[in-house]
């Protein structure tokens, strides 16, 4: 009788590891798609205007010019731009595959392609991340050896929604990341 109720109890703890997980695997991916959707968003819809001064000499006055700070100008933006928005489409369609078949996949080989997918699309927002960033980091602090002047202190608003969208997508990278290093835990625990 005690092995008939040890059994009942692995076989209990094993179906609810099973649906903590696939639990933790929706809301993963519910958030995954959640941050690259605010990243991708944030980014469309982010530009701003600016009316600067120019003097050409000193006997003619200013010369007031328009100035256009946008996402489309600087192709790590565009980038980054598609990048949150792949990830975004894969995010849901990953998550319907994965309300649907995460109960029934008898074979590993769904399982790997999944978690092989998940990596590409961690990789693709990491290099955008990186690449958005350098930009960044040349709008905010400029580059004196090549002559690119400071752009943040003009174009202010424009900039903090462009931080806000990298910090969205990079916490969205590390959605994807902790999806990858789950599904990885859950393959090897199912091939023992």
């Amino acid at each position: 009788m005690d092995g008939v109720i040890e059994s009942d109890v692995k076989m209990e703890g094993n179906a609810r590891t099973k649906s903590v997980g696939a639990y933790s695997d929706v809301l993963l991916r519910v958030l995954g798609l959640v941050l690259t959707m605010i990243a991708a968003v944030i980014v469309g819809m982010d530009n701003q205007s600016k009316i600067i001064s120019l003097k050409i000499t000193d006997i003619l006055p200013p010369v007031q010019i328009t100035v256009n700070a946008k996402w489309q100008y600087m192709s790590a933006f565009v980038y980054f731009l598609v990048s949150n928005a792949i990830a975004c489409m894969y995010a849901a369609t990953s998550l319907i595959f994965s309300m649907k078949e995460k109960n029934n996949i008898k074979n590993n080989m769904a399982l790997l392609a999944l978690i092989i997918l998940d990596l590409l699309i961690m990789g693709l927002l990491f290099s955008a991340n990186g690449a958005a960033a350098a930009i960044g980091v040349i709008g905010l602090k400029g580059n004196s050896h090549a002559q690119w002047r400071k752009v943040c202190d003009v174009f202010g608003t424009y900039c903090h929604r462009m931080t806000a969208a990298i910090v969205m997508s990079l916490l969205g990278s590390f959605v994807f990341l902790l999806l990858v290093v789950l599904s990885v835990l859950n393959l090897q625990r199912k091939s023992k």
